[in-house]
């Protein structure tokens, strides 16, 4: 019935002239077309397209069979006669329709399909697509920039495999597809680089343009989210390999280097919708620093760049690249970033960064997203690494470098673990110049002072929350201690003993004061505790807690009592060393 319908059609239409063909003719040509392919005469519908007489129909009509060709296609099994015949059908339109038609149909099709379907669709059509876009004369760079931008856009959505196993399995194809999608890309960029080689400037501008827009994407996604490490059991790494292509296209179009040194400003287009600039600004920046972590953590292309510059240059270009990545809180995304960081930093020597650096406004943003990375990242490991890239970042500097950074850290941080850890540092620097380790007026005197004055010190005096605030108090008791032993109050190099007043009044007083003010609420609501569990004859009665103005979880009356008693312990212990301190200060104090 549909091939006699479809034949009917054809008759009908064989003793048309071209310009004769109506609307109408088209609709009942895909209907019928679509209705042989759906009741499985592929073979019929395959001998009507192969029959030299019906050439003219199938150059203006055929582009309507796409759609149902492709539905079939993906529909049948690989072993299907009718598989078989359809693709020998997609093969015979790409030879015989007009050019621009059976392009926008192709994209058509593409742009329909969604979830499982997409890879699989872009692959069927990537061929048929190259072979069309190589048959338009006019606006062929348009055309290759359309075909690339709605494959991307289709295969964006996608969730990029990240594990070994995800990416071995590769189930919805995206591996695979991206590859081939490189692949289809290759014969254009092989035109605009013959093109190059006539004359020294391109003349194919805007094929060069598309492609390098094609490439940014591709950086962007999958590479930006991507498990780029090798990884053992996979002998050819999909992603690797598709950013080695990348990298490769951007060389052979001479535009490698040149977006390495753009600083996230690349090639933007002018847009009147500030949003849309905002946009755009946003995905050439992650591109970009995709490209860095690339090149200076992965090492694609390492061997095209140019070996002259200094590591402390690398680092400020970089650093913009780093700034982006850490932003992020995907895990893929922000470890690229910690890489990068760790593998620019390793390029220099320790004491070698000059204090100047920290002018730029991304010296200062770093650290400042490192630290948000090490106190709020839910991810252990990365916590951990942040920490040790923040001491690594620390060692680079000169002695001004790092005072500079400390005095920096200490007002912007705002987490007593970090301004407890910049202490210790403190305390190590000031350890050097008073071994003569260096010559470190930096970390001694009038500069110092300066210094202590943000070190010892309690943030809202004797009403700051002592056991939130317990490592930063700590640390400075430390330092403190630290000061008086080391540091003769005949030699002074340091300064502390001249300030001893000011620390009695900002630090040592209020804390005291915090101290007993902390212990008796402490104690009074354990006793209260106590009292009630008494009056319930049970451990397990279950109530909350609220611990430095934080409703804790809901827990046991047992459980609730461990920790106001750690809390105690916590003040005993700042309470103990204190007291040392002090024990210090009076004795030289006597000895004077």
């Amino acid at each position: 019935m549909a091939v006699d319908e479809l034949q009917a059609i054809i008759q009908r239409c064989q003793i048309l002239e071209e310009a004769d063909f109506r609307g109408e003719d088209f609709n009942l040509f895909q209907v019928a077309g679509q209705k042989c392919l759906e009741d499985g005469y592929a073979a019929q519908l395959l001998e009507v397209v192969q029959n030299e007489k019906n050439k003219v129909i199938i150059k203006n009509m055929g582009w309507n069979l796409i759609c149902p060709l492709v539905r079939c296609i993906l529909v049948y099994k690989q072993e299907d006669d009718n598989r078989e015949h359809c693709l020998k059908i997609l093969d015979l339109l790409v030879q015989l329709c007009n050019a621009k038609e059976l392009f926008l149909g192709l994209l058509e099709q593409i742009e329909q399909t969604s979830g499982e379907q997409v890879c699989k669709t872009v692959m069927l059509l990537l061929q048929p697509l190259q072979t069309v876009l190589f048959k338009l004369q006019n606006k062929k760079a348009y055309s290759v920039g359309l075909s690339l931008a709605v494959i991307m856009n289709q295969l964006t959505p996608l969730p990029v495999p990240y594990t070994k196993q995800q990416i071995q399995e590769d189930k919805l194809g995206l591996c695979q597809c991206c590859n081939a999608v490189v692949d289809f890309a290759k014969p254009f960029v092989n035109e605009v680089v013959k093109n190059m080689e006539k004359s020294s400037e391109c003349n194919d501008t805007e094929l060069k343009e598309e492609l390098l827009k094609f490439c940014m994407k591709s950086l962007k996604y999958p590479l930006l989210t991507a498990q780029l490490d090798q990884l053992e059991g996979i002998e050819e790494h999909p992603f690797r390999r598709f950013a080695t292509e990348i990298i490769d296209i951007l060389w052979d179009m001479r535009e490698l280097i040149q977006l390495m040194f753009s600083h996230h400003k690349g090639r933007s287009q002018s847009w009147e919708n500030e949003e849309f600039a905002d946009i755009e600004r946003k995905n050439s920046a992650d591109s970009l620093a995709c490209l860095s972590y690339l090149m200076f953590v992965q090492y694609f292309g390492i061997d095209c760049f140019p070996m002259v510059f200094s590591p402390s240059y690398l680092l400020q270009c970089n650093m913009a690249h780093i700034e982006v990545l850490l932003k992020r809180t995907e895990e893929s995304v922000l470890s690229k970033g910690l890489d990068l960081f760790e593998s620019t930093l390793l390029r220099m020597e320790d004491n070698s960064l000059l204090h100047q650096y920290l002018e730029f406004s991304d010296f200062i943003a770093v650290p400042q997203n490192l630290v948000k990375v090490m106190t709020f990242c839910p991810i252990e490991h990365l916590r951990k690494k942040s920490l040790s890239i923040l001491q690594l970042f620390i060692n680079k500097f000169v002695a001004e470098g790092k005072y500079t950074l400390f005095r920096c850290l200490l007002k912007t941080s705002n987490h007593a673990g970090v301004e407890g850890y910049v202490i210790k540092n403190i305390k190590d620097q000031i350890h050097l110049a008073l071994m003569k380790v260096s010559d470190n007026s930096w970390f001694t005197g009038h500069h110092l002072i300066s210094l202590l004055d943000l070190v010892l010190l309690l943030p809202d005096g004797a009403e700051t929350d002592l056991l939130q605030n317990s490592d930063r108090i700590m640390a400075s008791l430390n330092l403190l201690r630290y000061l008086m032993i080391k540091d003769s109050e005949y030699d002074n190099q340091t300064g502390v003993w001249n300030m001893l007043a000011k620390i009695e009044q900002n630090f040592l007083k209020p804390l005291h004061i915090g101290l007993n003010m902390s212990k008796a609420h402490y104690e009074a609501e354990i006793k209260n505790k106590k009292e009630n569990r008494r009056d319930s004859n049970s451990s397990n009665t279950v109530c909350s807690v609220t611990v430095s103005g934080e409703k804790m979880p809901t827990m046991t009356t047992e459980m609730q009592l461990q920790v106001l008693r750690s809390a105690l312990f916590t003040f005993d212990l700042i309470e103990s060393v204190l007291a040392r301190v002090e024990e210090l200060i009076e004795v030289k104090i006597k000895a004077v």
